[in-house]
């Protein structure tokens, strides 16, 4: 079988003219690259170097194997570079799976921060609305790192981010809109603006309402999370949504839940991580942001 310390060897006798010169320049001895050259040759069937007393020449199969050997020996030393330069967390590829409120309302900080210290490692996200297909993109590697709800019993290294609330908005000059706090069971009558059934929060927002005793009625359904907010905006009706995907342009009404609906995310890997996830999760910990500014005094913890 045809190796690359082979190839390399063949290119230098090639490049330096001779087997002293090439085995010089690779610190071998002539023994040694005389022996590998015949191995080569060996592995492809026909003779590759002519040795003349004038030196070392390509046979006529040599001259048409050159070109493929500089070729694979180039790739290889490509791949070996690429691979230790990840392993050095300087570049590479990380493939990041969340759901889709992180998307909007976590991911950003925590990308800045990354391509602030990685901008040469891309991010390939995978977004998912539905849970069981987000946890599957982890346990069969689709994805190298998670952020979102943790599964159950993961066993993989993991951070807590802390907590996203759950709130509900009004559209603009609704009849709550000088309240700060509203119980579900106010929002019974109202139409609702809800998402997809196929979106993960269809079924939190109808978990919700059934615990306060009644089916919210739709008035339009989308899969777009950020569909929502602009859509009670324009006054089609209310709705739950995660707190972090609200921009301080919302011209409605944020309104916390009594009582207060949260639930936990977290950034997760799969047990003995490479280098670069263990650095994303790290980083992760350290740069997200759950609460919007704009809502912090509407969200303070202590309230």
């Amino acid at each position: 079988m045809t190796t690359l310390r082979q190839l390399e060897y063949l290119l230098a006798v090639v490049d330096h003219g001779s087997v002293t010169e090439a085995a010089a320049h690779l610190r071998v001895s002539q023994p040694t690259l005389s022996q590998q050259l015949k191995a080569l040759e060996r592995s492809v069937g026909t003779l590759l170097l002519e040795r003349t007393p004038r030196g070392v020449h390509l046979t006529p199969a040599g001259r048409a194997f050159l070109p493929g050997a500089r070729h694979a020996l180039s790739g290889a030393q490509r791949a070996t570079g690429a691979a230790r330069a990840v392993a050095g967390m300087t570049h590479g590829e990380l493939h990041l799976a969340s759901v889709l409120s992180v998307t909007l309302g976590v991911l950003p900080s925590v990308l800045a921060s990354w391509h602030q210290h990685h901008g040469l490692v891309d991010v390939v996200l995978h977004e998912y609305a539905d849970l069981d297909d987000f946890a599957a993109s982890m346990t069969d590697a689709t994805a190298d790192v998670a952020i979102g709800p943790l599964p159950e019993d993961w066993s993989g290294p993991h951070h807590p981010l802390g907590e996203e609330e759950v709130v509900a908005i009004v559209p603009p000059g609704d009849a709550l809109h000088s309240r700060r706090t509203v119980r579900l069971t106010e929002l019974a009558a109202r139409r609702w603006v809800l998402y997809d059934s196929a979106h993960g929060l269809a079924a939190t927002v109808q978990h919700l309402c059934s615990q306060a005793g009644f089916t919210p009625s739709a008035a339009i359904r989308s899969r777009q999370t950020a569909a929502i907010p602009r859509l009670v905006a324009a006054g089609l009706g209310v709705a739950l949504v995660p707190a972090n995907i609200l921009t301080p342009d919302f011209p409605g009404t944020v309104l916390r839940l009594t009582p207060r609906q949260r639930r936990a995310l977290a950034v997760f890997a799969r047990p003995a991580p490479h280098p670069l996830v263990s650095e994303f999760l790290t980083l992760a910990r350290d740069s997200a942001r759950l609460l919007p500014h704009h809502l912090a005094d509407l969200l303070d913890t202590r309230a």
